[in-house]
């Protein structure tokens, strides 16, 4: 038993990788600090592995021994499925409504733990090649089942709708949740802050949500100075950053920081 307690470094490194760039975080679970936190951006020009080649160059905390390594992979292929409606064996059949899909791709799904769901995804197997290569054995997941799973967890005992929104680069992620009920998940690309104006009120729309009246949250790389977040304040009444004190605490961050890596800091 001492062994193992003196093998243990108490380190714990989170991988968030997208076809356009990663975020990693390194923690110390022993004092509950993040030791690191860094953004890579990638060459569309050149293929994923030769970009993680070069993070894992570039950034030396990446080769470091850890006792936990997790790799979420940030994409939208996946949908989340009822425990109701689920079979292990037509896994690609829950995605061909919302994602092109081939035969010859792997899935993959995670448990939504207490919520009675499962997110089934295709994870980027290239990703996952290259990183047992430099791992070995690692836990990987779906980033949006931690999204999914915390904002979830914030609408206990809310009896009203409430739709968050999740900022990226380049695309974002609309959940709507009631009391722990998942109502929608999507996620869309959008290059000007009209076109994430019109998939977020075409979004509410067709869920009968009135932007006068609804609550509308955002958390991700969106801040209050961000186009999008001011051109949706004009036609939203209530939309605000979400509030994450316990994250904030949790971790010493700032608000901003918390929200922009807030899938990272609940890995």
């Amino acid at each position: 038993m001492n062994d193992t307690i003196t093998s243990k470094n108490y380190k714990k490194l989170t991988l968030q990788v997208a076809q356009g760039g990663m975020s990693f975080c390194c923690f110390d679970t022993l004092n509950w600090e993040v030791t690191s936190c860094k953004s890579v951006a990638f060459s569309k020009y050149s293929p994923v592995e030769e970009e993680l080649w070069k993070a894992f160059v570039n950034h030396p905390q990446l080769t470091r021994p850890y006792d936990e390594i997790v790799v979420l992979h940030d994409n939208s292929f996946n949908t989340f499925v009822p425990d109701a409606l689920f079979d292990q064996n037509f896994l690609g059949s829950y995605l061909q409504y919302n994602t092109k899909v081939f035969e010859t791709d792997f899935f993959a799904f995670d448990a939504i733990s207490n919520y009675e769901l499962k997110n089934v995804y295709v994870p980027l197997m290239n990703v996952n090649n290259f990183l047992i290569d430099q791992f070995g054995a690692f836990d990987y997941k779906n980033a949006n089942s931690i999204l999914v799973t915390k904002l979830l967890e914030a609408s206990r005992n809310v009896d009203e709708k409430l739709v968050f929104v999740h900022g990226q680069d380049s695309h974002f992620e609309v959940v709507v949740v009631r009391n722990q009920k998942l109502l929608l998940f999507n996620s869309f690309e959008y290059k000007t802050p009209e076109d994430f104006l019109y998939y977020l009120l075409f979004t509410m729309e067709q869920l009968f949500l009135n932007p006068e009246t609804v609550k509308v949250q955002v958390l991700g790389k969106i801040t209050e100075s961000h186009p999008c977040f001011e051109l949706a304040y004009t036609y939203i009444r209530h939309i605000a950053l979400y509030d994450a004190p316990a994250l904030r605490e949790k971790w010493g961050k700032t608000q901003e920081e918390a929200l922009e890596h807030f899938i990272l800091f609940n890995s």
